[in-house]
């Protein structure tokens, strides 16, 4: 079930990429709970929700059940949960932030789930990004398609291959380089713990073309994107090499 739109209303959007249509991007399709086909170059709208792990449950802790954020039934609108909106272009390898000079993730469950769609609803595990000890600010998602139809969206992690042996980072469940939460701006620190998600796409289009930005992203590795980003306003380069 899609949420309404006056759900949609009740939940403050804290980041948003959408775009005006442009030359390439055939897909008019601009809800994240709406159903697509899309092709190589389309623009392709999903949201992340961040909320406790419980909320995406069907019956909260006692199930084992997720369900899309999308879905009704999971009330998100009267949970303490804040969602983001982005439309990048398929197949191109993007870095989306979400800045945290408004947002604490801690304060709003510490989970996040990625989700598209209504009918082929489709989401991703929750993930951890946060609690009052660490704060995890760098993911990498990838979105997977069959026939140009999301199917599935999947966190990829590196190992803490990249934060070993760094005295600011702590690896978490041997799958997540983290930052202690007080050294963060929003909680007193002084590090940009803004959220950024490497984001790539894989398995074929509406016409069948074959997606490959995600075996790029392998090749080039977690963190690799912030240099190319070096040009904005408190970029996470500069944060990142204060550690490596």
């Amino acid at each position: 079930m899609a949420v309404p739109a006056t759900t949609w209303t009740a939940i403050f959007i804290i980041a948003t990429t959408l775009r005006l249509i442009e030359c390439g991007d055939n897909n008019r399709v601009y809800s994240p709970c709406s159903d697509t086909k899309v092709a190589r170059s389309d623009g392709f709208s999903f949201g992340i929700a961040f909320a406790s792990r419980d909320v995406f449950l069907r019956n909260g802790a006692n199930s084992t059940s997720q369900l899309s954020p999308c879905d009704t039934r999971l009330s998100l609108s009267t949970a303490n949960s804040q969602i983001a909106v982005f439309r990048p272009k398929v197949d191109e390898i993007s870095l989306l932030s979400v800045n945290s000079s408004s947002f604490a993730p801690d304060n709003y469950g510490g989970y996040m789930v990625a989700f598209a769609g209504h009918k082929y609803a489709a989401r991703s595990t929750a993930a951890f990004v946060a609690n009052s000890t660490y704060t995890v600010t760098s993911f990498t998602l990838v979105l997977e398609f069959t026939k140009g139809r999301l199917q599935h969206l999947y966190w990829k992690r590196d190992g803490c291959a990249k934060c070993s042996g760094s005295s600011g980072f702590v690896c978490l469940n041997n799958q997540d380089c983290a930052i202690k939460t007080n050294s963060c701006k929003t909680h007193g620190g002084t590090v940009d713990c803004s959220l950024g998600i490497q984001l790539a796409f894989s398995g074929t289009d509406k016409h069948l073309s074959v997606l490959n930005s995600w075996y790029e992203v392998q090749n080039l590795g977690q963190y690799s994107l912030y240099g190319l980003y070096s040009n904005l306003k408190d970029s996470l380069t500069s944060q990142y090499n204060k550690f490596f």
